[in-house]
Formats: C-alpha cells, sequence, structure tokens
C-alpha cells in the first residue's frame, strides 16, 4: 500500500520528507500545488491513499482512480472540494485533520479584528496613493465578541480576546460551559456582539448559516469576521449590509470562490479587509498538519 501526495507545496513536500519515520507507508510526493482534477487518475497511478491539500476532487475523477480506497484531506474543509458521501459510494473513505491549526486560525481571527476595528487595510491603500487618510477606530476593549460555533479554534479566539478586555459570548449547537464564555441563543448574540466571528464547519446544515435574515438582525455597525469557511454566510446579503452600513465592516480570509476573482465586488468595498485563505498558514500549523497526515497513513496501512 503506497500514498501519493497530490499537490504537494515546496515547504509541505518538504515536510513530509523530512517528518517520515521508519516504517511509514511509502508517500510519493507530486510537487504540483496547481494539479489539475483531470490529472488525478494519471497521479494516483493505482494509488490506495490520496494525500490532498486544495485540490477538487469530482466524483466522477474518483471513479477513474483505480485503486483508491482512502482520501486524507489536510484539513477539515473536504466538503468545499469533494462529495463525502459519494465518495462513500465508491468505497473511498475520506479523513480529516483537525485542531492542527486552531492557534494559527485564531490568532489571524483576532488579526482580522483588530484590523478591520482600525481601518487599518483602507488606511495602508490610501497612504500608497499618497491620501493622508485618517479613520476614526472602533476601541474593542469593552466590547462583545459573538463567536459562532464553540470548537478548539473558537475556544483560543476566546482565549486571546479575554487578554484584550473584551467580552466573550457564543452560540454552539451542543450545549458546553467554559469558564468566562457566557453560551446564548443565537438572537441574542447577533443582538448584542459588537464583531461577530464564524467558527463553524461547512456542511448541507451550515451552508447559508448567516442567512440575509441573520445578517438584518445583527447590531447595526458591527464588524462580520470569517476564517472559517465562505459559503458560511450569505455573500450578497453580506455586500449589501457592507453597502448599506449596516456592517461596519467585513474581514474575511474565506471566500465562497477561490481565489477571489478580479473584479469581484469584495474588492471594491472600502470597508472590507481580505486575506488569501492564509489563517492556517505558519510553519508550527505546518509541522502539526504534516504530522497528522503521516499519522493517517500509519493507521490506514495498520488496518489493512
Amino acid at each position: 500500500m503506497h500514498a501519493v501526495f497530490v499537490d504537494a507545496s515546496d515547504t509541505l513536500a518538504e515536510l513530509m520528507e523530512r517528518m517520515a519515520t521508519p516504517g511509514d507507508p511509502p508517500v510519493k510526493i507530486h510537487c504540483d500545488p496547481d494539479v489539475m482534477p483531470e490529472q488525478l487518475p494519471e497521479v494516483l497511478a493505482g494509488a490506495a491513499i490520496a494525500l490532498i491539500d486544495h485540490t477538487y476532487l469530482p466524483t466522477e475523477v474518483a471513479r477513474r482512480c483505480t485503486g483508491l480506497k482512502h482520501v486524507v484531506f489536510l484539513g477539515t474543509g473536504a466538503r468545499s472540494y469533494m462529495n463525502i458521501e459519494e465518495l462513500a459510494e465508491l468505497g473511498i473513505e475520506v479523513h480529516l485533520i483537525r485542531g492542527y491549526g486552531d492557534t494559527a486560525v485564531a490568532e489571524a481571527t483576532i488579526a482580522l479584528m483588530w484590523a478591520a476595528s482600525r481601518n487599518l487595510a483602507i488606511m495602508d491603500r490610501e497612504m500608497r496613493h499618497g491620501q493622508w487618510l485618517r479613520e476614526d477606530g472602533m476601541q474593542l476593549t469593552g466590547k462583545t465578541l459573538g463567536l459562532i460555533g464553540f470548537g478548539g479554534i473558537g475556544a483560543e479566539v476566546a482565549r486571546i480576546a479575554h487578554g484584550s478586555g473584551m467580552k466573550v459570548i457564543a452560540w454552539n449547537r451542543s450545549t458546553k460551559e467554559v469558564d468566562g464564555v457566557r453560551f446564548v441563543d443565537l438572537d441574542t448574540l447577533l443582538r448584542d456582539s459588537h464583531v461577530v466571528s464564524m467558527h463553524l464547519l461547512l456542511n448541507d446544515e451550515t451552508r447559508g448559516f448567516l442567512s440575509r435574515q441573520r445578517i438584518a438582525a445583527m447590531r447595526p455597525g458591527a464588524i462580520l469576521v470569517n476564517t472559517a469557511r465562505g459559503a458560511l454566510v450569505d455573500e450578497s446579503a453580506m455586500i449589501d449590509a457592507l453597502r448599506s452600513g449596516h456592517l461596519r465592516h467585513a474581514a474575511l480570509d474565506v471566500f465562497d470562490i477561490e481565489p477571489l476573482p478580479t473584479g469581484h465586488p469584495l474588492t471594491a468595498l472600502p470597508n472590507v479587509t481580505l486575506s488569501a485563505h492564509s489563517a492556517f498558514r505558519t510553519p508550527e500549523a505546518s509541522e502539526n498538519l504534516i504530522a497528522a497526515a503521516r499519522a493517517h497513513c500509519r493507521r490506514i496501512a495498520a488496518a489493512s
């Protein structure tokens, strides 16, 4: 049994090689982060395990990947790249990697929140064009941060936010009790939060979770931060709320379509801060990720 890392960047390829241990199942590294889905049957060439970082795996392509039994997706957002249920019908099991970048994503969430509250992106853009733009910011000490979803990342965001003097409330699908965090119903969170941050997994139930109606129910002048998945939010409703001023600012690391197309409406709005789905990208998180991927391969091989 062998695996193929189908879309390795230079950094992840180096880590995959360096973190190998004696007795690991062989992993062939295909160093092409821009590999196309239609190339995957040839790239995998009969491998039982595919390690996928960000490449789409349509069901019709997977059907032509002879011998493929397992996909180790390097993260939690596999549903954005493949249909897990349809793959299961083909006898292909999808494995996710959780928790590897909780601290990295939480720090990026906090960074985006602060950048949005102080209008750093718009002042930076204007100064580069010779404009001395001075903007009033939102002081966050004493303000309320509302977390929609409270897993490992949400817990890390709460920890950091407490250190800056913010009040933290949260809504979660299952009941939790956490010191310093008040769990509330969703209506209360939307009404009371100066900043709302998304921390849900994307699935059929959560797609479009922050709907037009729920955005309208948010506190006027609130900031929206999304480092989870773009499809959790009704994008057109968010854009309308930004244009009208109902939302003060949106700080986004994830989008409905990635990469964000040239000329997308979000790129023309002054009250938006954008980053290129990079919240998880730190050396520490990458090491955690590849270590977990190696562990998945060992476990799959041992069970075969």
